[in-house]
């Protein structure tokens, strides 16, 4: 895994800053690939157990967050590039994670309600 942080005196040359920028992209290209690998092995459906379909199941709900954490540095490089300052690209950036970290929330939410609403008539009509 690619470290993002550091140690060094004075701030990044523009080269720097977009040679992190390539990186991060070429990042998101191996990301994007790894997330094919777990679609096909979905899409075949030839699991020889019920846990190593499971452990694919899990291993996609981790592509997904990577692919959120690479977007956001993406989105950060992008605007160093630009010139905006670390200051002001890390507070872009914490708030695209707090926008996914929202987003995953309410969607737990809305499974975990359905998931109560299914068995809320069962529980009454057992009383």
């Amino acid at each position: 895994m690619q470290s993002y942080h550091t140690r060094r005196d004075g701030p990044l040359t523009q080269e720097e800053i977009e040679e992190k920028y390539q990186g991060v992209q070429e990042e998101l290209r191996e990301v994007i690939k790894w997330k094919k690998e777990e679609k096909t092995k979905l899409k075949e459906d030839k699991f020889k157990t019920h846990q190593a379909k499971s452990a694919c199941l899990r291993a996609m709900k981790k592509v997904e967050r990577r692919m959120g954490s690479v977007e956001g540095m993406i989105g950060y490089w992008k605007n160093r590039v630009e010139g905006m300052t670390h200051f002001r690209a890390s507070i872009e950036l914490n708030e695209y994670w707090a926008g996914l970290k929202e987003k995953a929330e309410k969607k737990d939410q809305e499974k975990f309600d359905k998931e109560v609403q299914g068995r809320l008539p069962k529980i009454l009509k057992g009383k």
